[in-house]
C-alpha cells in the first residue's frame, strides 16, 4: 500500500514524513481557498529539491487556468503534479504540457472514466469549497470500491483518513493508494510525527 502525506509546511514536517515512511508528500501551493496547508511556491520548489529519491514530490494545486497551472509546475519541479477543480480537457493539456504525472483530484460525482482517459491516477477525494480537497470528511467507500474495480488506472483514496480509520478503507475499497492531511495534525497545517508513522504503519498493515 503507497502511502501520501499531504500539506508540508517545512522541512523538518517533510523529513518527518520520509521517516514515517511516506511513498510522496504533497505540497499546497497556490490554491484559492483558505488553508494552513498552503506554502509559497518559492518554498515548495525548495522542499521539493531536497526530498530524498524514491520519495514522489507532489505539487497539490487548484487550476484557475491551464498556462498558470504549467508555469507553477516549472517553478516548483515537482515529481507529480495533484490538481483540483480541473475538468478532464484540463487534465488532458496538462498530461502533455507538465514535466510531472499528473493526479485529477475528483469526487465521486464526477464523470470518473473522462478523467481516467487522461489522468496518470485519480485521487477521490471529498471535496469542499470550489473544488477543494483537505475537508477532512469521508465519504462512500462503497461507491469507491466500485470505482476501484471498474476504472483502468490507478485510485488514490482521500478523504477523512485517520490512523484509526484507515484499516478499514484499505480493505473496503484496496485503492493504489491512500492520502491524508487532517488526519496526521496535531493542529490545523501542524504534521504530528507520530501520527504519521501510525498512519502508514496502519495503512500498510492492513494490506490483504
Amino acid at each position: 500500500m503507497r502511502v501520501k502525506l499531504c500539506g508540508m509546511p517545512d522541512a523538518d514536517a517533510r523529513d518527518a514524513a520520509v521517516a514515517a515512511g511516506a511513498d510522496a508528500v504533497g505540497l499546497v501551493c497556490d490554491v484559492p481557498v483558505d488553508t494552513p496547508r498552503e506554502i509559497e511556491p518559492e518554498r515548495a520548489a525548495d522542499l521539493a529539491a531536497s526530498t530524498p529519491p524514491f520519495v514522489a514530490a507532489t505539487l497539490v494545486t487548484m487550476v484557475e487556468t491551464v498556462a498558470e497551472t504549467v508555469d507553477l509546475a516549472e517553478r516548483v519541479r515537482p515529481d507529480a503534479l495533484q490538481v483540483h477543480a480541473a475538468d478532464p480537457a484540463d487534465v488532458a493539456t496538462l498530461a502533455g504540457d507538465a514535466r510531472a504525472s499528473v493526479i485529477a483530484a475528483v469526487d465521486l460525482d464526477a464523470d470518473l472514466a473522462a478523467y481516467a482517459e487522461t489522468a496518470d491516477a485519480l485521487l477521490l477525494d471529498s471535496t469542499g469549497e470550489g473544488g477543494a480537497g483537505g475537508t477532512g470528511r469521508t465519504h462512500d467507500w462503497e461507491r469507491s470500491r466500485t470505482a476501484v474495480e471498474d476504472l483502468d488506472c490507478p485510485v488514490v483514496l482521500a478523504g477523512g483518513l485517520t490512523p484509526e480509520n484507515v484499516p478499514e478503507a484499505v480493505r473496503t475499497v484496496r485503492p493504489y493508494a491512500v492520502d491524508v492531511a487532517s488526519g496526521i495534525e496535531s493542529a490545523p497545517g501542524e504534521k504530528d510525527p507520530e501520527r504519521m508513522a501510525a498512519f502508514a504503519a496502519a495503512a500498510r498493515g492492513a494490506e490483504p
